[in-house]
């Protein structure tokens, strides 16, 4: 497969979430079509007419939408941002039931007006929905598959740049296993270009300790709670972290990034959804299943999946 002309994505819900990705797909150009759906036809109106004011000023992208499912007609991707949010106190794996069963209505829907279209899921918690969504749809891993630890990895590269004094394109760490309180890093790969993350120097000392990162990956698996007891949202980075991920579907890039799908014997687990590096393509996702974990970083993402399996067991998953 190669790039996607005239590309269209479909995104649904209209939230806080869903309007800052079809605003960042705008800005950034990620697709030539940018359409968004929901079930409060004001809401959605009102948000696609005040992105649509905009349009001038975002490139070749153009935006419709409203609350008819016409608008997710013959979508390159899909991107499912709908659900009940995240209040302060909750934990993502809260939400599990009710957005469950809002997802057992929702996609058929979707699959019978975009049958071909790669399904990204952003709304939490990401990972059991995407077993869910896989379940109900029959797609195949590779097309249906959640936004992961994208967002919590870019976290992970914000602070470590920021101590190092680096790019963060020059920080090549992930965080991996649930988008939830069960992830954790790769310390085991991590670098800064070449350098091992623990041999970094600045200004002829090491700027890392094994303490400091362990609270440094602490602060990443409690960044979104921060925000969202402070504004009552995450919105505009995961907004952002979205539409990369679609960019790297719709322009074939075969790019790495830590995306959930599910697994299928990797160390061991299979039918549970978890972050690993993965290669993101016009095909869809496939994990990258030669990455490199320690002997207790393999042990943590299997405790990681029983988490999940204990969540998807008491949902009928």
């Amino acid at each position: 497969m190669s790039v996607i002309e005239n590309s269209t994505l479909a995104i649904v819900g209209a939230g806080s979430v869903g309007t800052a990705t079809a605003y960042a797909a705008m800005i950034r150009g990620s697709a030539r079509h940018v359409r968004l759906y929901d079930v409060d036809a004001a809401r959605v109106e009102a948000e696609v007419l005040d992105l649509a004011h905009g349009s001038q000023f975002t490139g070749a992208s153009d935006i419709d939408g409203g609350a008819d499912l016409k608008h997710v007609e013959g979508a390159d991707v899909v991107v499912i941002t709908a659900g009940a949010k995240q209040h302060p106190g909750q934990t993502r794996l809260d939400l599990a039931g009710t957005n469950v069963e809002i997802l057992r209505s929702m996609l058929p829907k979707l699959l019978e007006r975009a049958p071909e279209a790669v399904y990204l899921l952003v709304t939490n918690p990401c990972d059991v929905l995407t077993v869910a969504a896989q379940q109900i749809s029959g797609l195949p891993s590779g097309r249906v598959f959640s936004s992961g630890t994208v967002l919590d990895t870019a976290r992970l590269r914000w602070k470590l740049a920021r101590r190092a004094g680096v790019a963060q394109s020059s920080v090549h760490a992930h965080i991996v296993g649930e988008h939830g309180d069960t992830e954790f890093p790769l310390w085991s790969a991590a670098s800064i270009g070449v350098t091992p993350l623990l041999d970094w120097e600045r200004e002829g000392a090491r700027v890392f300790s094994a303490d400091e990162l362990d609270t440094l990956s602490d602060e990443v698996r409690h960044a979104a709670y921060q925000v969202i007891a402070g504004k009552g949202t995450t919105n505009y980075a995961i907004g952002l972290s979205a539409t990369r991920i679609v960019e790297a579907i719709l322009h074939d890039e075969h790019a790495i990034l830590p995306v959930s799908s599910v697994l299928d014997g990797f160390l061991d687990i299979s039918g549970v959804a978890l972050s690993i590096p993965s290669v993101v393509s016009a095909r869809g996702v496939q994990p990258v299943t030669t990455t490199p974990f320690s002997e207790h970083e393999a042990e943590s993402l299997r405790s990681s999946a029983q988490a999940l399996v204990e969540v998807q067991s008491s949902l009928g998953l």
